[in-house]
């Protein structure tokens, strides 16, 4: 009953644009998959480029013609708390409707997505008025000021691990620095996006300073980057796409990027570890959460060698309690991979990093009789730097294994060439943890312990090619924000 009622859960039918759901005389239609099923479960319009620029120019002309920029903070604050309070309200349909179209467990979603994403509104929505210019030092008949001003329209391309997070990431911030914003979702997890922007519609927001456009990221996504009207564009996803979406914005703008890319971060397990179970239960949750397909999950564990034996225990058994399943069943403890393709992806990297001479102690192969794609948790023991598993973003549940026997060892292989996202470092010992945090070239150090909380305080984002700019935090707010000089000159009398 559960599943044939979540099967029959309305699917938004468009574009979010005008203050309503809708398609273009000209879109063309692609099949969206149910990860959990591999089944078509609803067809998804592409914009044209003639549909992108509707929808973006109507948000700039709401964005000038509106009083959403001009409006007083605390007014723009009283919006996204009601908008905060209707997706409390509508959590039930907006978790399954999250369920049904991405790997996020239904239980998950209620218990953590939902509360997190109300607690981003209300985050953002109390820094709208606590920002603020100031009074320059100049001579004496001049006064300088800088003042803080909207972008105007921000354009944003959210992933399809967390759809609803991602887009309350982008759409908090800039909504209350005073910008409109459109967003592209992922097209293999488009919907949950759409209804949030009606929430937020019915929440109060003027028509069109929230506006979705659908499609795909060669074609649609290119287009809103592209675009004369959008004057910043923030991007969650791959380092390879987040490289083609700053090259566009510099041709094309130029215009200021926010991007969270990939990540290859590693754990750093040491022997005087106070709990050697509960950090054990640590990585293995920071690296089959969601089936591993977190930007930030922790996939490279460095461990001290005296403890490596014991450690991997504990992780085999965690790993054999996990049960794969459809994201609407409670007993689902275990994620299905997004697609097809992306399970493909994981077994050849799994399968080129034995063929390099790893040592698979676990997992390596996909489960059978499913009719999505469910990679079983893989344990990779490796020797060779230059492997494969360790090189490349695998975003899976895959879990590679080198050991060290001294600190310098252990910061030495924590390196990455490439990423620079996060890291965790497990010890029990201050002066080793502070000399770790000054030596990793990270985004976020997570000290016993592995992810983010519900303190949106903290700023997120990667040093290297993990992105620039930074997500949530004062910093994402400020971001959203331009700054203007304003010199007056004035007759001064003695």
């Amino acid at each position: 009953m559960e599943e044939q009622y979540l099967e029959n859960t309305p699917i938004p039918k468009g574009h979010f644009y005008h203050g309503e759901c809708q398609t273009g005389d000209h879109d063309v239609y692609m099949d969206v998959i149910c990860p959990s099923t591999g089944a078509v479960y609803a067809k998804m319009p592409i914009a044209t480029k003639e549909m992108v620029n509707l929808i973006v120019e109507a948000s700039y002309a709401a964005q000038r013609n509106s009083d959403w920029a001009t409006r007083a903070p605390r007014e723009r604050a009283k919006v996204l708390y009601q908008w905060a309070t209707l997706i409390e309200q509508n959590q039930t349909y907006l978790a399954r409707l999250e369920a049904i179209g991405s790997s996020r467990p239904l239980h998950e979603v209620l218990a953590w997505d939902i509360p997190y994403i109300i607690d981003t509104a209300r985050f953002f929505a109390e820094l709208a008025d606590k920002h603020g210019g100031y009074i320059g030092a100049t001579q004496s008949n001049h006064l300088g000021m800088v003042i803080r001003e909207p972008y105007g329209v921000v354009g944003a391309i959210t992933p399809w691990n967390f759809p609803l997070s991602m887009a309350m990431w982008k759409a908090a911030p800039a909504l209350a620095a005073g910008n409109a914003i459109v967003i592209k979702p992922s097209e293999l997890t488009p919907f949950s996006t759409v209804y949030l922007a009606k929430l937020a519609f019915d929440a109060g927001l003027p028509s069109d300073i929230f506006n979705v456009v659908l499609g795909s990221g060669r074609e649609t996504g290119a287009a809103l980057c592209e675009h004369p009207q959008i004057n910043k564009v923030t991007f969650t996803g791959s380092t390879q796409t987040g490289s083609s979406i700053m090259s566009a914005c510099a041709l094309t703008g130029p215009k200021p990027v926010t991007l969270e890319l990939g990540g290859k971060s590693p754990q750093i397990v040491f022997a005087d570890t106070k709990d050697l179970e509960r950090t054990a239960l640590t990585i293995a949750k920071a690296i089959t959460g969601n089936a591993g397909q977190v930007c930030v999950s922790g996939s490279r564990l460095i461990i001290e060698k005296s403890i490596e034996s014991p450690f991997i225990a504990l992780l085999k058994k965690y790993f054999e309690q996990l049960s794969p399943g459809v994201t609407w069943h409670s007993s689902t403890t275990l994620s299905p991979i997004i697609s097809q393709q992306q399970a493909q992806r994981i077994q050849s990297i799994v399968d080129q990093s034995l063929a390099q001479g790893a040592e698979c102690l676990c997992g390596g192969t996909m489960f059978e009789g499913f009719g999505g794609a469910y990679f079983a948790p893989t344990l990779l023991k490796i020797q060779d730097e230059q492997n494969i598993a360790l090189e490349q973003e695998i975003f899976g549940p895959v879990l590679t294994i080198q050991s060290f026997e001294s600190e310098d060892e252990a910061w030495r292989l924590s390196r990455h060439e490439v990423y620079g996202l996060a890291a965790g470092i497990h010890s029990a010992n201050l002066d080793r943890v502070m000399r770790g945090i000054r030596t990793l070239e990270v985004g976020s150090v997570w000290v016993n312990r592995y992810g983010r909380s519900f303190d949106h305080i903290m700023p997120t984002g990667g040093y290297k090619k993990s992105g620039i700019g930074k997500d949530i935090g004062v910093e994402a707010f400020e971001a959203n924000l331009r700054s203007k000089s304003v010199l007056l000159e004035f007759e001064e009398k003695i």
